[in-house]
């Protein structure tokens, strides 16, 4: 029998990997259990540098809040923040504009219950339990509508999110429905997976095999189906480019680890 930690919120299958829980593993957090560490090993087996694609990933994130604050943007919706680990969403913003207000949105009852711990006492930032797959759900939370104004520009951020929703959840219209409900001067934030040089490799289709065991599969999308989903946005300089090429803070080296280009990165400007 599996132990169930006193933080695991109850009624939780402890027995299933958990997406947002494998992520934490990845970023070196403890929120995780069992079953996610043996999932996430399977996974860095595979392909040992999952790690960095994680790190890259919040690298891009920091750099796209920052860039959303720069523009005079206060608002910012992150959908699928996972669980809180060091230089969130929240505390990079606040660094820069402590009004400036966030709003979490996960489905992960460990995610949410964690948000809530981290985020207690902070009045410019929440947590919303939620499903990116409803998205009218996560707009008409009532999390969402106190701390947004959403007839002003928003940050929207999508990061590492989209690649879990099948072509059976519709992920364009999903993201069709998001775009609607901002007004213009608003960010698109997307990073997602993409096949690493090409068709997927055999270290990759085990990694998929791994999220085939979690209720959310991993699905890679080309450059031309991550740019579809910017649909309706002005791509911001430099377009869907891989990880470590969005706007880096210093350029990257000539050696860095291929694995680093399995994740794509985009930024687009609502007109």
């Amino acid at each position: 029998m599996t132990d169930r930690p006193s933080w695991a919120p109850p009624g939780i299958d402890i027995s299933v990997p958990s997406v947002s829980r494998v992520y934490d593993y990845f970023l070196g957090g403890s929120h995780n259990f069992e079953v996610d560490r043996e999932a996430a090993r399977v996974a860095l087996k595979a392909i040992p540098g999952i790690p960095k694609v994680g790190q890259a990933n919040r690298a891009v994130m920091r750099r796209a809040v920052r860039h959303a604050v720069g523009q005079g943007i206060d608002q910012f919706l992150d959908i699928g923040s996972g669980i809180p680990t060091f230089g969130n969403v929240h505390e990079v913003v606040h660094t820069l504009n402590p009004a400036a207000d966030v709003v979490y949105v996960d489905n992960d009852p460990v995610a949410v219950a964690h948000s809530k711990a981290v985020l207690d006492g902070n009045e410019h930032a929440t947590i919303a339990a939620a499903d990116l797959r409803d998205p009218k759900s996560v707009l008409d939370h009532p999390e969402t509508r106190r701390m947004l104004d959403l007839g002003r520009p928003v940050a929207l951020l999508l990061v590492a999110v989209l690649h879990f929703l099948r072509d059976s959840d519709d992920a364009y219209a999903v993201v069709a429905t998001l775009r609607d409900a901002l007004a213009p001067g608003s960010l698109l934030v997307i990073t997602h997976a993409t096949p690493q040089l090409g068709p997927l490799n055999d270290d990759q289709r085990r990694v998929q095999d791994v999220y085939q065991r979690t209720s959310t599969p991993l699905i890679m999308r080309t450059v031309p189906e991550v740019e579809r989903f910017f649909t309706g946005f002005e791509l911001l300089e430099p377009g869907v480019v891989p990880l470590a090429y969005w706007r880096p803070d210093s350029p990257p080296s000539d050696d860095e680890d291929p694995v680093l280009r399995t994740g794509l990165a985009g930024v687009g400007l609502k007109a």
